[in-house]
């Protein structure tokens, strides 16, 4: 007489049924199956494995801390179970090496000034290897985190903060120029024309004052 047991497998899960050194594999769905010795879920959906900060040692000999995310899935339920006791630690250890390498060849100044001057590509090549072979399959890899020690922040943000002041001090200089040469230029016009020069001055005095012109040696009153 045999004896069978029902097993529902949620969406985005595989569940293994072992009978003796046979096992099946049950996708999404209601199952009736013979009686198993063992039966064993695995979460197929996507997941995140978090890389913690490494401290890496650039191409010039400066301590960074880096962190990444590897965005992966299962896709052999049974080599992910049977082939290592840790996959995604497998798949972690390989990321991590791989950053290793990778960052030895960039300048501290270029991880600073932009993270993605990291080529992840070699790095999700080399965890996709170990992937496949603990059934997981690697779909992306990105640097999160570039950290700097203090020491050298501080110096980036006085050399951002000469240059700014730099630049607002040539900024003032151009200004004060055009002024000037604004000037010289309403000095020669207005030398040019002294009639210009004598309505200029009768604008600039307040109202209700009393302004004389000299025409010709002739005094000649005028009321504002």
């Amino acid at each position: 007489m045999l004896f069978h047991n029902r097993i529902t497998v949620p969406p985005g899960h595989t569940v293994l049924a072992y009978r003796g050194t046979e096992v099946q594999t049950l996708p999404t769905g209601r199952h009736r199956v013979r009686k198993p010795d063992a039966t064993l879920s695995v979460d197929l959906r996507e997941r995140l494995i978090q890389v913690a900060p490494q401290e890496i040692l650039t191409a010039d000999s400066m301590v960074v801390r880096i962190s990444m995310t590897l965005r992966a899935r299962v896709i052999d339920a049974v080599a992910f179970v049977e082939r290592a006791s840790d996959p995604i630690g497998a798949v972690y250890l390989a990321a991590q090496i791989a950053l290793r390498e990778v960052c030895a060849g960039v300048a501290s100044d270029d991880l600073v000034r932009r993270g993605d001057s990291v080529n992840v590509e070699p790095i999700r090549v080399a965890a996709a290897q170990v992937a496949g072979t603990v059934g997981m399959e690697v779909l992306e890899v990105v640097v999160r985190d570039v950290i700097v020690p203090a020491e050298v922040r501080s110096a980036a943000l006085e050399v951002i903060t000469a240059k700014t002041r730099g630049l607002a001090k040539l900024e003032a200089a151009r200004a004060e120029t055009a002024a000037l040469r604004a000037l010289a230029n309403a000095g020669r016009l207005l030398d040019a024309h002294p009639a210009l020069a004598q309505l200029r001055l009768v604008e600039s005095v307040p109202y209700g004052a009393r302004v004389v012109l000299s025409v010709g040696g002739a005094e000649v009153p005028s009321d504002d």
